[in-house]
């Protein structure tokens, strides 16, 4: 019976590579407590009152600076201010979904960083609410369904009583992502999908499936194989599915490919390089 179901306690350790494996820690389920679980979607809040700057100003220019802000986002407070501009251009423009996408994507990089309790709560409650605001707007955009899932990802790793009915919410949205535009985020739909695959519980009490976590993984990586989170998410479910050779090789293709974006000025290398060198020793 559903009610008789635990939920999930999800695992609070920092990303490696917030962006693009952002939610190899979201679905890193740490155990299984027996607990009531909440309901991960409430009626989201106004977008206006996440803003901290005055309103008024033309949705185009604050989107503008947002992206700016963003491409500075491993300075300090860079990332806080593009957030900040693009909930403005969301509530600017009431039918766009950009100023909501762009949030949303801040708010991941912001909350994998946050050592604040209370702030990752807050940014990742508020990231679910402009989800659903993004899905209102736009509920046949892949790109909503995708950034939600990770959302809910983040929110349930903050309140893990939600998850249970977080890691149901978050197949249904990746696989409907994966039928739209399997390309999103460079293989994002299919790379999330194996591992919340990878680290949920088996049936009966959740949906984990090595098995088809790897075909998920192998998807990613067929789509675009030189990006290093689609490596780091084969080389763990090949190494889940008792293949540890090439899961070896897979690690070690990653720490090449982090290297490489890492010289390249991605903010965001650093950490899928140090776990891809950690899986090549194991």
């Amino acid at each position: 019976m559903r009610h008789a179901i635990p939920c999930f306690r999800w695992g609070s350790g920092a990303s490696p590579h917030a962006e693009r494996v952002t939610v190899r820690t979201l679905v890193a389920f740490a155990a299984m407590v027996v607990a009531a679980c909440a309901h991960a979607l409430h009626e989201p809040s106004p977008i206006s009152g996440m803003a901290t700057a005055p309103e008024g100003r033309d949705a185009a220019d604050l989107l503008r600076e947002g992206d700016a802000a963003w491409r500075r986002r491993a300075e300090p407070g860079q990332a806080a201010a593009a957030q900040d501009l693009y909930v403005q251009a969301a509530a600017a423009d009431e039918r766009g979904v950009g100023g909501l996408l762009g949030a949303m994507r801040a708010m991941t990089f912001r909350i994998e960083r946050e050592r604040d309790a209370t702030v990752r709560g807050t940014l990742a409650k508020q990231q679910v609410d402009l989800g659903q605001w993004c899905q209102r707007r736009a509920p046949s955009d892949p790109a909503c369904d995708y950034r939600l899932a990770l959302a809910l990802g983040q929110q349930a790793r903050e309140r893990p009583s939600t998850g249970r009915d977080a890691v149901d919410k978050m197949v249904k949205l990746l696989r409907r992502a994966i039928a739209a535009d399997a390309a999103l985020d460079s293989g994002g739909p299919h790379r999330a999908l194996a591992l919340v695959l990878l680290r949920a519980p088996s049936w009966p009490a959740g949906p984990g499936d090595a098995g088809a976590a790897l075909e998920e993984a192998r998807a990613a990586v067929r789509l675009f194989p030189d990006v290093a989170g689609n490596q780091l998410a084969l080389a763990e479910a090949l190494d889940k599915n008792e293949q540890p050779e090439p899961a070896r090789a897979a690690y070690e293709r990653a720490a090449s490919l982090a290297a490489a974006a890492r010289e390249a000025g991605d903010p965001e290398a650093d950490r899928a390089l140090a776990e891809a060198r950690a899986g090549a020793k194991r």
